[in-house]
C-alpha cells in the first residue's frame, strides 16, 4: 500500500469494517477483461475468513467463475465528502477493505444454510432461520476464501 499512514492491519478493525458495510463489490476475471458485482453477503472469520453470497442458478457471474475463479473484494463504509475551496482540494473519508482469494459454488446442503444464516445475520442480526429445501436446490450460494486482505481510511 502506498499510503502506510492509512493502512489498517489490526484484523478486528477490518473485521468491523467488514460487518458494517451493506454491499460487498466481487471482481471478477473474464479473459482480459474485469467483471464487478455488488452482492449481499456474509462474512466468517477464520483460516482462511470466508465472504458467502447468494444468487441464480445461471448468470454471467457463474459462467466467469467457471473459467476462471480468482477474485478481489471490497467494501466501505462511512464515505465522507471533504469540501475545499479549489476543485482540486476536495477529498474523501472512507474506510475500506480490500482482499484476494478463490471463489467456489458451495454443493453441500449444510454448508448453504449456514452461508444462508450467516448472510441474514449479517443484515438483521438474527441466524435461526429455516429454509424450505426447494429454495437450498433453487438458488447458489458462492464461498470467497480469502488469501489476503488489507483495510484503508482516511479520517
Amino acid at each position: 500500500m502506498r499510503r502506510k499512514d492509512r493502512e489498517i492491519t489490526d484484523i478486528a478493525q477490518i473485521e468491523e469494517i467488514i460487518g458494517k458495510a451493506i454491499a460487498c463489490h466481487v471482481a471478477l476475471v473474464d479473459g482480459s477483461m474485469p467483471y464487478i458485482v455488488a452482492l449481499n453477503y456474509g462474512y466468517v472469520s477464520g483460516n482462511p475468513p470466508k465472504l458467502y453470497f447468494h444468487c441464480a442458478m445461471e448468470g454471467k457471474k457463474l459462467d466467469v467463475i467457471a473459467k476462471n475463479n480468482n477474485a478481489c473484494f471490497q467494501v466501505d463504509i462511512n464515505p465522507e465528502l471533504v469540501v475545499a475551496e479549489k476543485a482540486c482540494g476536495f477529498s474523501m473519508n472512507f474506510q475500506s477493505v480490500v482482499g484476494y482469494g478463490k471463489i467456489y459454488r458451495v454443493d453441500s446442503e449444510q454448508e448453504k444454510i449456514e452461508a444462508l444464516n450467516c448472510i441474514m445475520k449479517h443484515y438483521t442480526g438474527k441466524d435461526d432461520f429455516e429454509y424450505n429445501p426447494k429454495v437450498l436446490t433453487a438458488i447458489v450460494i458462492l464461498r470467497l476464501d480469502i488469501d489476503e486482505m488489507t483495510g484503508k481510511q482516511k479520517k
